[in-house]
Protein backbone atom coordinates (compact mmCIF):
# COMPACT_ATOMS: atom_id res chain seq x y z
CA UNK A 1 0.00 0.00 0.00
CA UNK A 2 1.17 3.55 -0.85
CA UNK A 3 0.29 6.36 0.90
CA UNK A 4 -0.15 9.92 -0.06
CA UNK A 5 0.75 12.58 2.15
CA UNK A 6 0.92 15.45 -0.22
CA UNK A 7 -0.45 15.33 -3.52
CA UNK A 8 1.55 18.02 -4.38
CA UNK A 9 0.46 20.17 -7.48
CA UNK A 10 -0.59 17.71 -9.74
CA UNK A 11 -0.07 13.93 -9.92
CA UNK A 12 -2.44 11.04 -11.25
CA UNK A 13 -2.53 7.94 -12.13
CA UNK A 14 -1.83 7.00 -15.73
CA UNK A 15 -0.66 4.05 -17.88
CA UNK A 16 -0.17 3.95 -21.62
CA UNK A 17 -3.98 5.42 -22.27
CA UNK A 18 -7.33 4.44 -23.16
CA UNK A 19 -7.42 3.43 -26.49
CA UNK A 20 -10.59 1.89 -28.73
CA UNK A 21 -12.68 4.51 -27.52
CA UNK A 22 -12.66 7.76 -29.22
CA UNK A 23 -15.61 7.22 -31.62
CA UNK A 24 -17.69 7.63 -28.61
CA UNK A 25 -15.43 10.80 -27.39
CA UNK A 26 -13.32 9.56 -24.46
CA UNK A 27 -10.13 10.56 -25.23
CA UNK A 28 -6.90 8.38 -24.77
CA UNK A 29 -5.21 10.33 -21.60
CA UNK A 30 -2.49 8.32 -20.44
CA UNK A 31 1.30 9.47 -20.06
CA UNK A 32 2.31 12.45 -21.38
CA UNK A 33 6.06 11.05 -21.52
CA UNK A 34 4.92 7.55 -22.45
CA UNK A 35 8.54 6.70 -22.98
CA UNK A 36 9.59 7.85 -19.64
CA UNK A 37 6.81 5.87 -17.95
CA UNK A 38 7.84 2.75 -20.21
CA UNK A 39 11.55 2.96 -18.94
CA UNK A 40 9.82 3.08 -15.38
CA UNK A 41 8.31 -0.05 -15.34
CA UNK A 42 10.99 -1.84 -17.41
CA UNK A 43 13.63 -1.43 -14.60
CA UNK A 44 11.18 -2.63 -12.03
CA UNK A 45 10.17 -5.53 -14.01
CA UNK A 46 6.66 -4.84 -14.90
CA UNK A 47 4.50 -4.58 -17.90
CA UNK A 48 5.39 -1.40 -20.25
CA UNK A 49 1.27 -0.45 -19.60
CA UNK A 50 1.42 -1.28 -16.10
CA UNK A 51 0.01 2.21 -14.77
CA UNK A 52 2.04 4.79 -12.62
CA UNK A 53 1.87 7.49 -10.90
CA UNK A 54 2.65 11.04 -12.89
CA UNK A 55 4.09 14.15 -10.90
CA UNK A 56 3.67 17.27 -12.72
CA UNK A 57 6.09 20.23 -10.81
CA UNK A 58 6.68 19.24 -7.46
CA UNK A 59 4.90 18.85 -3.92
CA UNK A 60 4.22 14.73 -4.36
CA UNK A 61 4.96 13.18 -1.35
CA UNK A 62 4.40 9.20 -0.61
CA UNK A 63 4.77 6.63 2.34
CA UNK A 64 5.19 2.75 1.81
CA UNK A 65 3.67 0.36 4.43
CA UNK A 66 6.26 -2.08 2.92
CA UNK A 67 9.27 -2.63 1.16
CA UNK A 68 9.38 -2.09 -2.45
CA UNK A 69 10.82 -1.82 -5.02
CA UNK A 70 10.21 1.95 -7.35
CA UNK A 71 11.99 3.49 -10.04
CA UNK A 72 11.48 7.18 -11.22
CA UNK A 73 12.05 8.36 -14.31
CA UNK A 74 11.33 11.48 -16.65
CA UNK A 75 11.87 15.15 -15.47
CA UNK A 76 14.11 15.64 -12.63
CA UNK A 77 11.78 16.56 -9.59
CA UNK A 78 14.71 16.22 -7.16
CA UNK A 79 13.18 13.00 -5.86
CA UNK A 80 14.16 12.53 -1.98
CA UNK A 81 13.89 9.62 0.64
CA UNK A 82 13.62 11.04 4.48
CA UNK A 83 15.71 14.05 3.35
CA UNK A 84 18.22 12.54 0.79
CA UNK A 85 18.66 12.41 -2.97
CA UNK A 86 17.83 8.90 -4.78
CA UNK A 87 18.93 8.66 -8.38
CA UNK A 88 16.79 8.46 -11.12
CA UNK A 89 16.49 6.69 -14.42
CA UNK A 90 17.25 3.14 -11.60
CA UNK A 91 15.56 0.90 -9.55
CA UNK A 92 15.58 1.91 -5.73
CA UNK A 93 14.70 -0.31 -2.64
CA UNK A 94 12.07 1.94 -1.22
CA UNK A 95 11.76 0.66 2.92
CA UNK A 96 8.66 0.41 5.01
CA UNK A 97 7.53 3.65 6.17
CA UNK A 98 10.37 5.44 4.10
CA UNK A 99 8.61 8.90 2.73
CA UNK A 100 9.13 10.13 -0.78
CA UNK A 101 9.14 13.55 -1.98
CA UNK A 102 9.65 15.62 -4.80
CA UNK A 103 10.75 18.55 -3.67
CA UNK A 104 12.30 21.26 -6.68
CA UNK A 105 12.18 21.47 -10.23
CA UNK A 106 15.29 20.99 -11.81
CA UNK A 107 14.24 20.24 -15.47
CA UNK A 108 11.40 18.88 -17.40
CA UNK A 109 8.08 19.05 -16.02
CA UNK A 110 7.02 15.51 -15.51
CA UNK A 111 8.36 12.74 -13.46
CA UNK A 112 7.02 9.07 -13.62
CA UNK A 113 7.20 6.65 -10.91
CA UNK A 114 6.89 2.98 -11.37
CA UNK A 115 6.17 0.83 -8.32
CA UNK A 116 6.76 -3.45 -8.88
CA UNK A 117 3.51 -4.88 -9.05
CA UNK A 118 2.05 -1.40 -10.83
CA UNK A 119 -1.25 -0.02 -9.33
CA UNK A 120 -3.57 -2.23 -8.58
CA UNK A 121 -6.85 0.05 -9.53
CA UNK A 122 -9.82 -0.80 -11.21
CA UNK A 123 -9.54 -0.37 -15.00
CA UNK A 124 -12.38 1.88 -16.96
CA UNK A 125 -12.45 0.68 -20.55
CA UNK A 126 -9.37 -1.60 -20.60
CA UNK A 127 -7.22 1.65 -18.90
CA UNK A 128 -6.35 2.82 -15.31
CA UNK A 129 -5.64 6.23 -16.66
CA UNK A 130 -6.71 9.43 -15.12
CA UNK A 131 -8.82 11.62 -16.95
CA UNK A 132 -8.95 14.97 -15.00
CA UNK A 133 -11.60 16.96 -16.20
CA UNK A 134 -13.76 14.29 -16.91
CA UNK A 135 -13.26 13.24 -13.35
CA UNK A 136 -12.96 9.30 -14.28
CA UNK A 137 -10.32 6.75 -14.65
CA UNK A 138 -7.36 6.45 -11.61
CA UNK A 139 -8.42 7.88 -8.41
CA UNK A 140 -11.31 9.96 -10.33
CA UNK A 141 -9.07 13.34 -9.67
CA UNK A 142 -5.46 14.23 -8.59
CA UNK A 143 -3.74 12.70 -6.36
CA UNK A 144 -4.87 14.33 -2.93
CA UNK A 145 -3.74 13.89 0.97
CA UNK A 146 -5.14 10.83 2.62
CA UNK A 147 -5.44 8.53 -0.66
CA UNK A 148 -4.55 5.20 -0.49
CA UNK A 149 -2.61 3.14 -3.77
CA UNK A 150 -3.14 -0.85 -3.63
CA UNK A 151 0.04 -2.65 -5.10
CA UNK A 152 -0.71 -5.61 -7.73
CA UNK A 153 0.66 -8.81 -7.04
CA UNK A 154 -0.56 -10.51 -10.34
CA UNK A 155 3.37 -9.54 -12.02
CA UNK A 156 5.18 -9.49 -8.94
CA UNK A 157 9.32 -10.65 -9.31
CA UNK A 158 11.12 -12.26 -6.31
CA UNK A 159 13.70 -10.11 -6.49
CA UNK A 160 14.52 -6.79 -8.82
CA UNK A 161 17.99 -5.46 -7.98
CA UNK A 162 19.23 -2.29 -8.54
CA UNK A 163 19.44 -1.49 -12.48
CA UNK A 164 20.22 1.96 -14.12
CA UNK A 165 19.30 3.18 -17.71
CA UNK A 166 22.50 3.29 -19.95
CA UNK A 167 23.20 6.89 -20.25
CA UNK A 168 22.57 6.94 -24.06
CA UNK A 169 18.79 5.75 -23.41
CA UNK A 170 18.15 8.85 -21.05
CA UNK A 171 16.32 11.84 -22.84
CA UNK A 172 17.41 15.54 -22.08
CA UNK A 173 14.92 17.73 -21.74
CA UNK A 174 15.59 21.34 -23.18
CA UNK A 175 13.70 24.91 -22.61
CA UNK A 176 14.33 25.02 -26.05
CA UNK A 177 12.53 22.74 -28.73
CA UNK A 178 12.57 21.42 -31.92
CA UNK A 179 9.31 19.27 -32.68
CA UNK A 180 9.19 17.42 -36.10
CA UNK A 181 5.79 17.29 -37.71
CA UNK A 182 3.91 16.38 -40.79
CA UNK A 183 1.85 18.55 -42.50
CA UNK A 184 -1.76 18.23 -41.30
CA UNK A 185 -4.54 17.31 -43.52
CA UNK A 186 -5.50 21.21 -44.04
CA UNK A 187 -2.38 22.97 -44.67
CA UNK A 188 -3.52 24.14 -47.53
CA UNK A 189 -5.78 26.45 -45.81
CA UNK A 190 -2.43 28.99 -45.43
CA UNK A 191 -0.87 30.08 -47.95
CA UNK A 192 3.05 29.48 -48.36
CA UNK A 193 4.57 32.39 -47.08
CA UNK A 194 2.67 31.52 -43.80
CA UNK A 195 3.60 27.99 -44.06
CA UNK A 196 7.41 29.63 -44.31
CA UNK A 197 6.48 31.61 -41.45
CA UNK A 198 5.28 28.79 -38.86
CA UNK A 199 8.81 26.64 -39.79
CA UNK A 200 10.68 29.69 -39.17
CA UNK A 201 9.23 31.35 -35.97
CA UNK A 202 9.72 30.52 -32.65
CA UNK A 203 6.73 30.25 -30.26
CA UNK A 204 6.86 30.28 -26.05
CA UNK A 205 4.09 27.78 -24.68
CA UNK A 206 1.35 29.92 -22.82
CA UNK A 207 0.44 29.31 -18.86
CA UNK A 208 -3.12 28.86 -20.47
CA UNK A 209 -2.08 24.90 -20.79
CA UNK A 210 -2.84 21.78 -19.54
CA UNK A 211 -3.08 18.56 -20.45
CA UNK A 212 -4.96 18.59 -23.60
CA UNK A 213 -3.68 20.94 -25.15
CA UNK A 214 -0.24 23.62 -25.04
CA UNK A 215 -1.78 27.09 -26.50
CA UNK A 216 1.76 28.80 -28.13
CA UNK A 217 2.14 32.39 -27.94
CA UNK A 218 4.16 33.81 -31.17
CA UNK A 219 3.13 34.57 -35.06
CA UNK A 220 -0.14 35.00 -36.00
CA UNK A 221 -0.57 32.50 -38.85
CA UNK A 222 -3.28 34.02 -41.04
CA UNK A 223 -5.92 31.74 -42.99
CA UNK A 224 -6.65 32.35 -46.69
CA UNK A 225 -10.09 31.91 -45.77
CA UNK A 226 -12.70 30.54 -43.28
CA UNK A 227 -10.67 29.34 -40.14
CA UNK A 228 -14.01 27.13 -39.07
CA UNK A 229 -14.29 23.61 -40.59
CA UNK A 230 -17.28 21.04 -40.22
CA UNK A 231 -16.39 19.11 -37.43
CA UNK A 232 -13.84 16.50 -37.55
CA UNK A 233 -11.64 13.69 -36.01
CA UNK A 234 -8.52 14.98 -34.08
CA UNK A 235 -5.55 13.80 -32.21
CA UNK A 236 -3.00 13.90 -29.57
CA UNK A 237 -0.09 15.71 -31.82
CA UNK A 238 -2.23 17.62 -34.25
CA UNK A 239 -1.63 21.10 -34.42
CA UNK A 240 -5.07 23.28 -34.78
CA UNK A 241 -5.25 27.14 -36.03
CA UNK A 242 -8.11 28.60 -34.62
CA UNK A 243 -9.44 32.47 -35.50
CA UNK A 244 -6.99 34.19 -33.73
CA UNK A 245 -3.93 32.33 -34.95
CA UNK A 246 -1.86 31.10 -32.25
CA UNK A 247 -0.96 27.66 -32.58
CA UNK A 248 -2.37 24.69 -29.94
CA UNK A 249 -1.14 21.28 -29.87
CA UNK A 250 -3.46 18.74 -29.31
CA UNK A 251 -2.26 16.48 -26.17
CA UNK A 252 -3.10 12.85 -24.47
CA UNK A 253 -6.21 14.60 -22.73
CA UNK A 254 -7.21 15.81 -26.41
CA UNK A 255 -10.45 16.33 -27.24
CA UNK A 256 -11.86 13.69 -30.10
CA UNK A 257 -13.52 16.21 -32.42
CA UNK A 258 -12.53 19.58 -33.47
CA UNK A 259 -13.23 22.26 -36.46
CA UNK A 260 -10.31 24.39 -36.41
CA UNK A 261 -7.27 23.88 -39.58
CA UNK A 262 -4.62 21.69 -38.56
CA UNK A 263 -1.70 22.76 -40.38
CA UNK A 264 0.45 19.98 -38.81
CA UNK A 265 1.00 16.88 -36.65
CA UNK A 266 3.79 16.60 -34.06
CA UNK A 267 5.52 12.92 -34.71
CA UNK A 268 4.64 10.58 -31.95
CA UNK A 269 8.35 10.30 -30.94
CA UNK A 270 8.28 14.34 -30.53
CA UNK A 271 5.42 13.82 -28.25
CA UNK A 272 7.13 12.76 -25.42
CA UNK A 273 9.81 15.30 -25.09
CA UNK A 274 6.72 18.36 -25.37
CA UNK A 275 4.38 16.62 -22.65
CA UNK A 276 8.29 17.51 -20.88
CA UNK A 277 8.16 21.24 -21.99
CA UNK A 278 6.82 23.99 -19.62
CA UNK A 279 4.96 27.09 -19.70
CA UNK A 280 7.47 30.00 -21.13
CA UNK A 281 9.40 27.10 -22.67
CA UNK A 282 10.11 27.73 -26.40
CA UNK A 283 9.39 25.64 -29.30
CA UNK A 284 10.61 25.10 -33.29
CA UNK A 285 8.92 23.49 -35.89
CA UNK A 286 10.84 21.51 -38.08
CA UNK A 287 9.04 19.45 -41.53
CA UNK A 288 9.75 15.94 -41.84
CA UNK A 289 8.22 13.09 -43.71
CA UNK A 290 5.90 10.42 -43.18
CA UNK A 291 8.92 7.40 -44.13
CA UNK A 292 11.16 9.87 -42.22
CA UNK A 293 8.51 9.50 -38.88
CA UNK A 294 7.93 5.92 -39.07
CA UNK A 295 11.88 5.31 -38.50
CA UNK A 296 12.00 7.57 -35.88
CA UNK A 297 9.27 5.82 -33.99
CA UNK A 298 10.95 2.65 -35.21
CA UNK A 299 14.29 3.57 -33.93
CA UNK A 300 12.68 4.57 -30.48
CA UNK A 301 10.93 1.13 -29.75
CA UNK A 302 14.25 -0.57 -31.07
CA UNK A 303 15.99 1.45 -27.51
CA UNK A 304 12.78 0.11 -25.55
CA UNK A 305 13.35 -3.57 -26.77
CA UNK A 306 17.37 -3.19 -25.78
CA UNK A 307 16.48 -2.20 -22.64
CA UNK A 308 14.70 -4.41 -21.60
CA UNK A 309 17.14 -7.23 -23.26
CA UNK A 310 19.76 -5.65 -21.01
CA UNK A 311 17.65 -5.96 -18.23
CA UNK A 312 15.64 -9.07 -18.15
CA UNK A 313 17.03 -11.70 -20.79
Amino acid sequence: MIEILNGGVLSSIQDRGRYGYRQYGVPISGAMDGYALRVANILVGNPEEAAGVEVTFYGLKIRSTKDIWIAITGGNLSPQVNGESVPMWSSVRLKKDNVLAFTRLKSGLRAYIAVQGGMDIPPLMNSRSTMIKAAFGGTGGPLKSGDRLRIGENFLLEKTGVKTVPEKYVPEYKTQNELRVVLGPQFDYFAEETLGLFFDSEYAISPESDRQGYRLKGPELKHIGSFNLITEAVWPGAVQVPGDGLPIILLADAQTTGGYPKIASVISVDLDRIGQAKPSDKIRFQSVSLEEAQKLFWERENHIREIKRVFWE
